[in-house]
């Protein structure tokens, strides 16, 4: 059977980089098996004449491709040395430098190609970040980058079958505070807490998309598991891979606590954070985890008001820290769908990683002497938003003390993602979960013009 292709945000991000008359040479970024190398190839062959593609795992050779230098002609002229059924003609050639990280200097032949012109480029791999600095400084102002996630709940929809117009139909329910039938409701929290459960890694949603179970996709993840070990055991230095599984191992266990807080001292017996510091900005670097920072108040601006020893770590992909829970976990919520104690970790974690994907940073707030809490803040153009995440229906108090309070100015409405359906009360909008995705959207078409309205049949 043919492996079907999952539908993707790049792909007209590709079509309209094309057309660009002024396009430089794109890096696209992103976690392992995100779909980067597919979508590339995809659009290149239905784009191009020619189609160029250097791996540069698979194909160590050419690594030698610059010894003569990174002009345009001195690469071009090696690549058909070595194999000359590699076609480069002007205009209609696309040239893929893939697995970027394994020799990020071929950076450097970016400002070359740019300024020569003839030919598309684009570089792709995973574990960029950690070489990043590296490849800014070889390709600064002659490259445009891309960072590419797994699937998010709107592309999971796309693969089910859902177009554009349910997509709207959803805004349009968010916008006029029109509950959703109960049909919708049920369908779309079922698709939503399927998505949950599987995440978004391509693998993954393939498998299910064509055996309509969740038959092997546990494989499939606790394999994406595993090569991201390995990935940290190849990549990182020394002593930091230990601590760096570490890290990696105990998201899970410490997002399942009352208090969320990312703890080190919990990550192995005598750990201290002056030892982990790196590590976890090597796990943040390498795409797998997002950093939610506690804000030092909850005031505008979100950059710089942050220390950088408190905050919560979320998985980049919900499935993934799904598939780190326990066994028992596992059973439980793939059999009878019942979250259990991980309940609030697993829904913070997808609207964590929903608000990454919208293109938010995360950040929390808790008072020194937690008489307040709020899980997520976002910010619009003219106000500071917090952002509350219940498992269950209950009442949102530090949300309403953010609202209501003149210590707050930059506070007017607040939001919550819930079970329930959409609804508005004292300033609150409540939304499905199944609507996170969708946010960033929502709030800049609402920025001028929030409906002052009362309660809409939905849980407050």
């Amino acid at each position: 059977m043919a492996a079907v292709y999952l539908k993707r945000k790049i792909d007209g991000y590709l079509a309209a980089w094309k057309y660009d008359p002024n396009r430089k040479p794109l890096i696209v970024k992103g976690p392992r098996q995100v779909g980067k190398t597919e979508s590339i190839l995809r659009f290149a062959e239905d784009s191009y004449k020619n189609v160029v593609y250097i791996n540069f795992v698979e194909e160590p050779k050419y690594k030698l491709i610059t010894e003569d230098g990174y002009k345009t002609d001195d690469i071009i002229r090696n690549i058909s040395r070595m194999d000359p059924s590699k076609r480069f003609e002007p205009g209609e050639t696309i040239i893929i430098f893939d697995e970027l990280q394994e020799y990020p200097e071929i950076a450097t032949s970016l400002k070359f190609f740019k300024m020569d012109g003839r030919f598309d480029i684009i570089c792709c791999g995973s574990l960029l970040g950690i070489h990043y600095k590296r490849i800014e400084s070889n390709s600064v102002g002659y490259k445009t980058d891309y960072e590419m996630t797994s699937l998010d709940f709107e592309e999971f929809l796309w693969a089910k079958g859902y177009d554009r117009t349910a997509i709207e139909d959803m805004l349009w329910h968010m916008e006029t505070l029109k509950p959703f039938n109960q049909t919708e409701m049920k369908v779309f929290g079922n698709l939503f807490l399927d998505f949950c459960i599987l995440g978004g890694m391509p693998a993954v949603l393939r498998e299910y998309i064509q055996k309509g179970t969740f038959e092997g996709t546990l494989d499939i993840q606790k394999q994406l598991l595993e090569d991201y070990r390995e990935d940290i055991r190849k990549y990182a230095d020394g002593m930091d891979q230990t601590r760096i599984l570490n890290v990696f191992e105990q998201i899970p266990v410490q997002l399942a606590k009352n208090n969320k807080k990312f703890q080190i001292s919990k990550v192995a017996k005598g750990a201290r954070f002056k030892d982990y510091r790196g590590c976890i900005e090597w796990l943040r670097d390498a795409g797998i985890i997002r950093i939610c920072y506690c804000l030092n108040f909850p005031e505008l601006p979100l950059k710089g008001n942050h220390g950088d020893t408190k905050y919560k770590i979320y998985f980049f992909d919900t499935g993934l820290f799904v598939a780190l829970l326990d066994d028992e976990a596992q059973e439980d919520l793939r059999a009878n769908k019942n979250l259990g104690v991980y309940k609030g970790a697993l829904y913070e974690n997808i609207v964590g990683e929903a608000l990454s994907k919208c293109g938010y940073g995360l950040y929390y707030y808790k008072r020194e002497d937690s008489t307040l809490e709020e899980d997520f803040f976002v910010r619009t153009q003219q106000s500071l938003m917090p952002v509350e995440v219940k498992a269950k229906r209950e009442t949102a108090k530090s949300l309403r003390t953010l609202i209501e309070s003149d210590k707050y100015p930059d506070i007017q409405y607040g939001l919550k993602f819930t079970a329930g359906n959409v609804g508005v009360s004292d300033n609150i909008y409540t939304l499905p979960y199944f609507c996170t995705f969708l946010l960033k959207t929502y709030l800049k078409r609402a920025e001028e013009h929030l409906p002052e309205q009362e309660y809409a049949d939905g849980t407050p």
